[in-house]
C-alpha cells in the first residue's frame, strides 16, 4: 500500500508564476542538479503540457534511475498532476496545487509513493523523508528563480 505525504510552501509570488515555473523542465533540471537529474526523452525542455511525458535520469541513493512521468491533469493556474508511467516505483503520483492568498500564494504538493522493493516500512522510514527533503529543496530553488 503506497504512502502519501503533503508539503505546503507559502510564497510571496503569484500563484500563476509559481504554477508556470513548476511546469518548466529547465527549471526542474536546475533545481535537481545535486542528483545529476536531466530530461532524456519526451518533453526535454521548456514547458510540459497535458498528456505529455518526460523521461528523467537521475542518481538517488548512489544508484542511477530512469522514470517516465506524464502530466495526467492540468487546470491552469491552480493544479496539475504528474504520474509515473514507467520507472522504479510501484506508484508515484505528484499533485501540485496553487492557491492565491493575501500576500502571495500557497503551493501544496501531495505525493503518493509506493516502494519498489521493501514495502511500507521502507517508504515511511527512508523514501518519504528523502522525497520530502528533495521536494522541499526543489520548491525553494524554484522560488529563488522567480525572485
Amino acid at each position: 500500500m503506497p504512502s502519501t505525504f503533503v508539503i505546503v510552501t507559502d510564497a510571496d509570488v503569484s500563484a500563476r508564476k509559481l504554477f508556470e515555473i513548476s511546469l518548466d523542465i529547465d527549471a526542474h533540471v536546475s533545481s535537481m542538479h545535486q542528483s545529476g537529474e536531466r530530461a532524456i526523452a519526451g518533453t526535454t525542455s521548456g514547458t510540459i503540457g497535458l498528456g505529455e511525458t518526460v523521461t528523467w535520469r537521475a542518481r538517488h541513493f548512489g544508484i542511477w534511475f530512469s522514470m517516465t512521468s506524464k502530466i495526467t491533469a492540468l487546470e491552469s493556474p491552480t493544479r496539475f498532476v504528474d504520474q509515473q508511467v514507467r520507472g522504479p516505483f510501484k506508484a508515484f503520483v505528484h499533485e501540485h496545487r496553487f492557491e492565491s492568498v493575501a500576500d502571495g500564494c500557497r503551493m501544496t504538493d501531495t505525493i503518493t509513493v509506493g516502494s519498489p522493493i521493501f514495502g511500507r516500512l521502507a517508504e515511511r522510514a527512508v523514501l518519504v523523508p528523502y522525497l520530502r527533503r528533495l521536494i522541499t529543496k526543489r520548491n525553494h530553488h524554484l522560488l529563488a528563480e522567480i525572485a
